[in-house]
């Protein structure tokens, strides 16, 4: 081990009751997108306190932080991530992610200038929905960069997320309510249009690939049993391999809704939710230095099954621009997985402890290898 990486471990083993203590607030604290507010302050705070530039707000989203130290020719991006979901909190473990940049920055600080390595934290706010990473790829936060990572938390390990490309919209019909027993010639049923939609979904998914996902919720739907509905309204997601095959495929959906309105007379609006996410492509090279630094740091992947795909995140938008990794952090909690309560509780154990260490570790000794690397002639 060079000392480089020793001296970043001892730097990470310095400062693990604080990044833990970090991570437990966060999971205690869950905020949804773009509210991040106290999460984004606790991510610069800590980065402040370790020596970086800190710009709170940055590329004019209020809760995104840019954190930069050293002045090296190689620039390395950490990305931390700290939203929630909606009623299950931290049940992506996005604490885990934020603390373990953190951590990983904290380890290259002092070594920054001696690697030739300009270390960039970025604290990315609404991964689970809004696109953050996208829009601030958009305003320039990753030019220069020469490598990108971040990891992420799941139930089991992964050097690499199999990440579809997704896009996301709010549907909307509009009607016209009449009383459900007397009059119902009268109304033209929002919720019948949905349901008509729903049906038309389902009858699509044989004809799309295996790896193929549209699935929604119903968000309004009426407000009495004993009144037509008037308005309906849901949100929807649609997932494909790459941008090129969700096109078509989202399309296909979209005519689903069409025929929903068609079929009771309902006017249809539908909105996008943020910005479409690309599919994920790792850096090879990036991806067997990340590999060989987990598992000198005890960390062993498991022979997976074929197919193992569905997830999606605004990480991807950026590795097809950047080098970049975004490898998962098996917490040993199946059947726990993602987007699970069970999950959430996982995300403050002592694996997922182990886990914002060990990914502090291991970004860092990531970035020192690519620093190395470009030293050499």
């Amino acid at each position: 081990m060079t000392t480089a990486k020793e001296a970043a471990a001892r730097h990470v083993r310095a400062a693990a009751d604080d990044l833990i203590a970090l991570s437990h607030r966060i999971h205690a604290h869950p905020e949804l997108a773009f509210e991040e507010y106290l999460a984004s302050r606790w991510v610069a705070d800590a980065l402040g306190d370790a020596g970086f530039e800190v710009e709170h707000g940055y590329c004019g989203l209020p809760t995104a932080v840019r954190a930069t130290v050293g002045s090296g020719p190689t620039h390395i991006a950490i990305c931390a991530e700290y939203d929630a979901l909606p009623d299950i909190g931290h049940a992506c473990g996005h604490n885990v992610i934020a603390a373990a940049a953190v951590g990983a920055g904290i380890a290259l600080a002092p070594l920054a200038d001696e690697l030739g390595l300009t270390v960039r934290v970025l604290g990315t706010p609404a991964e689970e929905g809004g696109g953050g990473k996208v829009l601030m790829l958009e305003q320039g936060a990753f030019d220069g960069v020469h490598a990108a990572m971040m990891v992420h938390p799941a139930a089991v390990e992964m050097a690499a997320m199999p990440g579809l490309a997704v896009t996301q919209f709010d549907v909307a019909y509009q009607g016209r309510a009449a009383h459900a027993g007397a009059y119902p010639e009268l109304g033209v049923n929002a919720a019948d249009a949905m349901t008509v939609a729903q049906v038309a979904v389902g009858l699509l998914r044989q004809h799309t690939t295996a790896s193929d996902r549209v699935h929604g919720i119903v968000t309004r739907a009426g407000s009495a049993a004993n009144i037509v509905p008037d308005a309906s309204q849901g949100r929807w997601i649609v997932r494909s391999d790459s941008l090129d095959a969700l096109r078509p495929l989202s399309e296909r959906v979209r005519r689903c809704f069409e025929a929903g309105a068609l079929a009771t007379g309902c006017e249809l609006t539908t909105t996008p939710v943020g910005p479409d996410y690309a599919d994920l492509r790792p850096d090879r090279d990036l991806l067997d230095l990340w590999v060989a630094n987990a598992t000198a740091l005890g960390r062993r992947f498991p022979d997976l099954p074929a197919g193992v795909t569905g997830a999606a995140t605004d990480m991807g938008n950026v590795s097809h621009v950047v080098p970049t990794i975004h490898p998962m952090l098996g917490l040993d909690c199946a059947p726990a997985v993602n987007h699970q309560p069970e999950f959430t509780a996982a995300c403050r154990t002592q694996k997922a402890d182990r886990a914002v260490l060990d990914g502090a570790t291991g970004m860092a000794w990531t970035a020192i290898d690519v620093a190395l690397a470009a030293q050499r002639p």
